[in-house]
């Protein structure tokens, strides 16, 4: 995008000093993210929302500024230091005082970035623990939350919808894909467990399972490190919503357990890794214990298993679509990603029994 016009959109934010440049930040798959740099205090990062995604901003911003308004509450409350580097902090548009700006067209805002702050695409067993802790923190310290939020994508994790989006592509066949013997084997493969991992929803029907504020995207990549190796904050609140804790627990392993990448085209190098649940399991429930339900606690090899498995149909879904969603670096990165994620999934189920015994 033209830096002129960046730089124009910055201008209706409340930034301090100078603008110094403007070039892109990070490897996001949804949103267009920018770091701005100044001659002031702060620098600052620059997003546009992907409005096809989030058709709500109204509602986006809202749970984003409950959230970490009422997470900093809680970190001044516990004496906590250096909190601008704990929580993120969005500046007001200077017009309206919102935290966005729109041309009618497009959606922006900006966040103050954190500085020496580091990211990880992997994580060690160390790291999972304390990314446990912190993610179990996050949902705990959220748990007396007064506002109330609503979903910034409706049914975003919601198994039963995935499933009958796949049948949905399966049989419109918009891209032809079908054809594919491949993509009919795992279409088969992925239905066989349809039932199985659809139990979530069941449960909750039945009033046995809860919803909690959860992150909803908890990548190895959402959460900011310090030098140290110290977690400093979850980053990425898009998806801060009412959903199940099988959303936060599974979703971080589906990651950072994978001993390949997400998108891996050899699948040699993925399977499912003991070491880095178990940390992870252990971080996570010395933190998120406290308000856990027994059914929430024994489900969790169930959510370890779920995430893969639901971004194998996601990924799946949309390559059989045409590639309308996820952005793709060449024409088969959809199905190349769904495979990585099934073999993900085999291999955790077959660790099933290991995961139920840690957790107890």
């Amino acid at each position: 995008m033209d830096p002129q016009a960046l730089q124009q959109i910055v201008g209706h934010f409340a930034v301090q000093g100078k603008v110094t440049g403007i070039r892109p930040l990070g490897n996001g798959l949804i949103n267009d993210t920018f770091l701005v740099g100044t001659d002031g205090p702060d620098n600052y990062v620059l997003q546009r929302i992907n409005q096809s995604i989030f058709r709500d901003v109204d509602l986006l911003q809202h749970n984003i500024d409950c959230v970490t308004r009422h997470i900093r509450e809680k970190l001044v409350a516990a004496g906590e230091s250096d909190i601008d580097r704990k929580v993120l902090r969005f500046l007001p548009e200077r017009a309206t005082g919102k935290s966005y700006w729109t041309d009618g067209t497009q959606w922006w805002r900006i966040s103050v970035f954190i500085r020496d702050a580091l990211t990880f695409e992997a994580v060690t067993p160390e790291y999972a623990g304390y990314a446990g802790t912190a993610f179990g923190r996050f949902e705990a310290m959220l748990a007396d939350l007064p506002d109330k939020l609503g979903e910034t994508i409706p049914d975003f994790h919601n198994m039963e919808l995935r499933a009958r989006q796949l049948r949905e592509a399966v049989a419109a066949d918009a891209a032809g894909r079908m054809a594919n013997p491949e993509v009919r084997s795992l279409v088969a493969d992925i239905q066989v467990f349809e039932q199985e991992m659809c139990k979530a929803e069941r449960m909750y029907r039945e009033g046995v399972l809860p919803k909690r504020i959860c992150h909803c995207d908890t990548k190895v990549n959402n959460m900011l490190f310090d030098r140290d190796g110290s977690i400093l904050c979850v980053i990425d609140l898009d998806t801060v919503m009412p959903s199940f804790v099988f959303s936060d627990f599974g979703d971080f392993l589906r990651t950072a357990a994978n001993t390949g990448a997400e998108d891996d085209p050899d699948l040699d190098n993925v399977s499912f890794n003991m070491e880095i649940f178990k940390a992870f399991a252990k971080g996570y429930l010395a933190s998120a214990g406290v308000f856990l339900t027994p059914v929430e606690r024994e489900n969790l090899p169930f959510a370890a298993m779920l995430f893969p498995y639901m971004q194998a149909v996601r990924f799946l879904t949309d390559y059989i679509n045409g590639d309308t969603y996820y952005k793709i670096r060449y024409p088969e990165h959809n199905l190349v990603r769904t495979r990585a994620q099934w073999k993900l999934f085999l291999s955790a189920r077959e660790k099933a029994e290991e995961m139920t015994s840690f957790v107890g």
